[in-house]
């Protein structure tokens, strides 16, 4: 735990989408884009885009779970991203758009499996669930220009027919999360 709070790394296909819905969920304090999961020291986003570095887009995500707990975190993660794209999120395809959660502690392991195993038994995908849960690595913070991406460029093509309707599905089914 930070002095801020708690901290959830997840990948769920690109950072922009996830960063957008997280900065908007209450009781959340700060999210930083980044890489994680590859062999390269401080790899730039071009690098992790050509795939060659085995890094996937993540968030960092600071939140109290006095407000929040982390597996509504994951909650919301599993509702704003396909778990079942193995290596991709719609056309964003190869590893570094990859469904992963990098735990912190044994705990955060044990309640992504416990919400996996509730995902799964609802039935709310019709493909196996394919997202990874593994140890946090090394976090990278992305470039300056890609933090808080959503807010800096509502006009930009991408987030118009990517993010926006995300940002858009979190508040429908999480309204009463979503920060004023």
């Amino acid at each position: 735990m930070s002095e801020q709070g708690e901290i959830a790394d997840l990948g769920g296909g690109c950072f922009w989408c996830l960063e957008a819905v997280y900065l908007r969920l209450k009781g959340v304090s700060a999210v930083v884009s980044g890489y994680q999961g590859g062999a390269r020291p401080n790899p730039s986003y071009e690098q992790v885009c050509s795939g060659a570095t085995g890094h996937a887009e993540v968030v960092r995500v600071t939140f109290d779970p006095a407000t929040i707990s982390y597996a509504d975190l994951l909650r919301v993660f599993f509702t704003i991203h396909d778990p079942t794209q193995l290596n991709r999120q719609g056309n964003d395809v190869g590893t570094q758009y990859r469904s992963v959660i990098f735990t912190h502690s044994d705990a955060q392991a044990a309640t992504a499996r416990a919400v996996v195993e509730e995902i799964v038994a609802a039935k709310l995908y019709d493909g196996a669930i394919v997202t990874q849960i593994l140890p946090a690595p090394v976090f990278y913070p992305a470039e300056a220009y890609h933090q808080d991406y959503f807010t800096n460029n509502p006009g930009q093509g991408y987030c118009r027919a990517v993010v926006a309707p995300k940002v858009a599905k979190f508040r429908k089914y999480f309204a009463d999360w979503w920060r004023d």
